[in-house]
């Protein structure tokens, strides 16, 4: 390639669009700088230097954000709308791990700015994943929020159940990496062949792989390919019949990186299958529709009743979070017939960040040294030690069950009414089963918290109950609540912007 021909891409790569994730990472060598710089006793400060500079990129990206569409990149990238919103859902996701990581890591005897280093890194990977409209970028992406995420899940190394759970997960995530990168090559085979109408030689790009999927709308091997994206996919999300890493995983991680990988991580991989959905495999809403169909149908149940018989508070929420991935794919298998289904998931989303973060505060703060077997017991009586942690605690689990007047129940309203004008009634029947069978997991928590005094709250629990997680941390989470209960009563403003009105 000559030199203007360099010139002219180069010109089309404007980084100032890219400076939230350009921040991130420069956020991220200035926390390694300040460790091998300052001494011992300064470094303490660190964390809440990643948690300020996070702040301030947040309130830079608030006051400016654009809301147009603009390819950048020469097509490798796409911002949008969407796209920033999400922007801002990574880094505020980023900013709560990262307040949980302070409250939880001193002590464990684990490298702290490291653990803030990645976290940081990974948001920003994120970012660019979800505006990724190439193969390439997609997958360079989400490899490197996978092997952050490889590293953090494994952190507590002189933990068994801790390292257990970064084998799983390390197997897992490269079976899934494996099903998404055969399926990826595949959909490129089939679009450069000579003998195909509509044949193209950017079939990595999204625009020329859907023109193409468009004038072959029946083709075996690119169904096969679709089939395989599909399940790499279902991987990261959770989604059945490839949710078997959850729970042990959930379980083994940090609690910090619990949080992580259940929002931010499950966030990410929904923005990409929507953006595949309705991009790129629109062609193939024959195939597609189905598929996504069974899957919600099948999560649903399977989350709900695995969670039924669940004692370990972390195992639990691990299920759970199967479930709520089950409710979200009952919205993207309506985006094909109804538009707005696309505004229930960001929606559903945003609510679910709010009203996990507020749970995984609570058990951040009565966790010991060993946050892995947190049991159901461990929570009776909270209510009566600390009024406050109860209260966030009752919010965010209220939140999740889909109780009014809490965000999770607007948020699960708007995706049955979106599957409802698809059409979709025997799913949404499962769904609403689905629903019932939360409430009595979620409210035998409540129900721990609150009214079970048969096994009085041990000493030490009390004792962090009263005292544990510091002010910021106790501060973020009556924010949490407030917003759970703010959000459930007065969508308008939000529920525009994610529907891009």
């Amino acid at each position: 390639m000559d030199f203007p021909s360099l010139r002219e891409l180069a010109a089309g790569n404007p980084w100032p669009a890219i400076w939230p994730e350009l921040s991130l990472g420069c956020l991220a060598l200035l926390l390694l700088v300040l460790e091998t710089v300052l001494p011992r006793a300064a470094r303490k400060g660190i964390p809440a230097v990643s948690i300020l500079g996070q702040l301030g990129i947040l309130a830079v990206l608030l006051a400016n954000f654009d809301t147009a569409y603009r390819e950048t990149f020469n097509g490798l990238l796409m911002q949008s709308p969407s796209g920033q919103v999400m922007r801002v859902f990574f880094l505020v996701s980023s900013i709560f791990v990262s307040i949980l990581a302070r409250a939880s890591l001193p002590g464990r005897g684990v490298p702290r700015v490291e653990f803030h280093h990645i976290v940081l890194v990974v948001a920003a990977a994120m970012m660019l994943l979800v505006q990724s409209r190439n193969f390439i970028m997609l997958f360079v992406a989400l490899e490197t929020v996978t092997v952050g995420l490889y590293i953090l899940v494994s952190y507590t190394r002189s933990n068994p159940r801790t390292l257990e759970a970064g084998l799983k997960y390390l197997v897992m995530g490269a079976l899934s990496s494996a099903l998404l990168l055969f399926g990826i090559v595949l959909l490129y085979g089939v679009a450069g062949s000579p003998g195909l109408a509509g044949r193209t030689g950017e079939a990595m790009q999204f625009v020329g792989l859907s023109q193409f999927l468009g004038a072959n709308p029946h083709n075996f091997v690119a169904a096969a390919g679709i089939v395989l994206v599909l399940s790499g996919l279902a991987f990261k999300i959770g989604a059945f019949p490839f949710q078997i890493w959850v729970p042990d995983v959930y379980q083994g991680a940090p609690t910090p990186v619990t949080a992580l990988l259940a929002v931010a991580s499950k966030a990410a991989g929904f923005v990409v299958l929507l953006v595949l959905v309705t991009e790129v495999f629109a062609a193939y809403e024959w195939l597609v529709g189905p598929v996504l169909t069974f899957m919600a149908a099948a999560t649903i149940l399977f989350g709900n009743l695995a969670a039924l018989k669940q004692n370990n508070v972390k195992r639990l929420i691990g299920l759970s979070g199967v479930s709520h991935a089950g409710f979200i794919l009952l919205a993207v298998a309506s985006v094909g017939q109804g538009p707005r289904a696309v505004g229930a998931v960001y929606f559903y989303l945003i609510a679910y960040l709010i009203a996990s973060f507020a749970v995984f505060g609570v058990m951040t703060i009565l966790s010991g040294p060993d946050d892995t077997t947190q049991e159901l017991s461990d929570y009776c009586g909270l209510a009566k030690e600390s009024p406050f942690l109860g209260g966030v605690l009752a919010c965010g689990l209220g939140s999740l069950a889909g109780i009014p007047p809490l965000a999770g129940f607007a948020a699960k309203l708007f995706v049955f009414v979106a599957a409802f004008r698809a059409g979709h009634f025997g799913l949404l029947a499962v769904a609403i089963a689905g629903v019932v069978i939360s409430i009595y997991y979620y409210f035998g928590w409540i129900r721990a918290a609150y009214f079970n005094d048969e096994a009085p709250i041990s000493p030490e629990i009390a004792q962090r109950a009263r005292t544990g997680g510091g002010r910021v941390l106790r501060i973020t989470l009556a924010a949490l609540a407030a917003a759970t209960v703010v959000l459930g009563l007065y969508q308008g403003p939000l529920g525009r912007l994610v529907s891009g009105h």
